[in-house]
């Protein structure tokens, strides 16, 4: 090698030392990535973001244990002498993505010692790295140690860690074996992964799951989200790939051959924090009853755009309306809920409460009218009708929304991620008891507009001023 190829390669290794000098510290700085900001401040002990391909997942994957490691977490309280996993599918794809991303982030003065499984620790970026020895800044050492699904499970057994991340979804076995081995310290438990084979185990166990379990968080992260790529690039590729490919490869969401019914439904738009909602908005009730089976119940508002609402929600089985109505009527006094001039709640129920049987004198409907509940048994409930209303108001036809839930509705929105056509022409009639109810509900409400319609600011202000005055009205009556 001659004279300037040795300074050329001397100063292409000064400039990568200095990269690495500085990449944690403008991490998220230049441009901010909000998502990425809400995988690190969160405190769930196992968190997942489902992300398109370059949507930046893998990114707060590594930084998550670079920060873990060196004791410098800016979200939560650090310790030291940290030992964590680095998981990834195989030796090959470790070297080649997560191994890359964590060097990137540490700076050579991170570094203690590298033990290699393949290649020299002089250049651990070409060879496979078995473990990295971390100075932490609160005193100690931490490591990093990185496995490969290929490996086996035996191979993941007897460790106790402090973290695992997993780089893109790992057998099931390897999962659980790593959550025995963060158990005994309390870890954490992380991973980020494109979600490329379907509903497998991850949807079930992680994804569905963070409905209804505290200790799992979920984020859908896609192309958009990331600062860092061009708009131009996005739309040029988008037109590549087709639909499916797209749900998956840019918005990061799970497919399936068998078919979700509500294809729509998207869970960072649709699911949104719980707020006030004024008392003009509020509309009806809807209840689908039962007795060994669920009975399902839920609170509905209207904004003055017609946007729906989903506030409250009652879900229990094995009680008797007694019961369900004592539960109705003290959600309804929590929200301050409208009642009737008898001082009556007015809901929408299931024709089928008007049914006699031989354990009660009384049907459902005159059940809960004797427990101060005015139940409506005259609803539509043909199928086909229903579901294509709950979908004109999770999308219409100009893209828009007007079907939000409130994520303390927690049945509601698991129902609504397991609603699957069954192997004929109607879904699976299994697990359905809010989506019945939603379904009564939305069909008493105005269809959504099947055309694109163009307002101007004006029309729309007199329409919402109408609106107002119309439910004000309604009030006072």
């Amino acid at each position: 090698m001659n004279e300037k190829s040795i300074v050329k390669n001397i100063l292409n290794i000064e400039k990568e030392l200095k990269n690495r000098e500085s990449a944690l510290k403008y991490y998220n700085v230049d441009k901010i990535h909000l998502k990425q900001i809400a995988f690190h401040k969160n405190t769930s002990k196992n968190r997942w973001v489902f992300g398109g391909n370059r949507s930046g997942k893998t990114e707060c994957g590594a930084v998550e244990c670079v920060y873990l490691a060196r004791g410098i977490h800016p979200y939560r309280k650090n310790k030291t002498n940290v030992n964590g996993w680095v998981v990834s599918l195989s030796t090959q794809v470790q070297r080649d993505v997560a191994q890359k991303k964590i060097l990137h982030y540490l700076s050579p003065r991170d570094i203690i010692d590298i033990t290699m499984q393949q290649g020299k620790k002089t250049s651990p970026s070409r060879g496979v790295i078995d473990q990295i020895i971390v100075r932490n800044e609160l005193g100690g050492t931490s490591t990093i140690g990185f496995k490969s699904c290929d490996q086996g499970r035996e191979k993941f057994q007897g460790a106790s860690l402090d973290f695992v991340w997993f780089d893109e979804e790992p057998p099931e076995d390897i999962y659980d074996e790593c959550k025995m081995r963060v158990f005994d310290k309390n870890g954490d438990m992380f991973g980020t992964m494109t979600p490329l084979k379907g509903l497998t185990w991850v949807y079930e166990k992680i994804y569905k799951a963070s409905t209804y379990d505290d200790s799992i968080w979920c984020e859908f992260m896609e192309w958009a989200d990331n600062p860092y790529l061009d708009k131009k690039s996005i739309d040029e590729l988008s037109k590549t790939l087709d639909k499916k490919e797209l749900e998956s490869r840019r918005y990061g969401r799970f497919q399936c051959n068998e078919g979700l019914v509500y294809t729509e439904f998207n869970e960072n738009i649709h699911v949104i924090d719980p707020f006030e909602i004024p008392y003009q908005w509020q509309d009806n009730i809807s209840i689908d009853p039962g007795l060994h089976n669920p009975l399902s119940c839920h609170f509905y508002a209207v904004d003055f755009d017609g946007n729906v609402y989903v506030v409250a929600e009652h879900y229990a089985s094995n009680l008797d309306v007694a019961t369900h109505s004592k539960e109705i009527n003290k959600i309804a006094k929590s929200l301050n809920w409208k009642r009737n001039s008898n001082g009556m709640l007015e809901s929408l129920i299931d024709s089928a409460a008007t049914a006699r049987t031989l354990a009660s004198e009384k049907n459902v409907v005159e059940l809960f009218y004797d427990n101060g509940i005015l139940v409506n048994p005259k609803v539509n409930k043909e199928l086909f009708t229903g579901i294509n209303r709950v979908k004109s108001y999770l999308k219409d036809a100009n893209g828009k929304s007007h079907l939000f839930i409130f994520r303390t509705c927690v049945h509601l929105i698991d129902e609504i991620k397991r609603y699957w056509w069954s192997n004929g022409d109607t879904p699976i009639k299994k697990d359905d008891h809010a989506l019945d109810e939603l379904r009564y509900y939305l069909c008493s409400k105005p269809d959504i507009p099947r055309l694109p319609t163009v307002k101007s600011e004006i029309t729309k202000d007199k329409e919402r001023l109408y609106r107002k005055l119309k439910q004000m009205r309604w009030q006072n009556a």
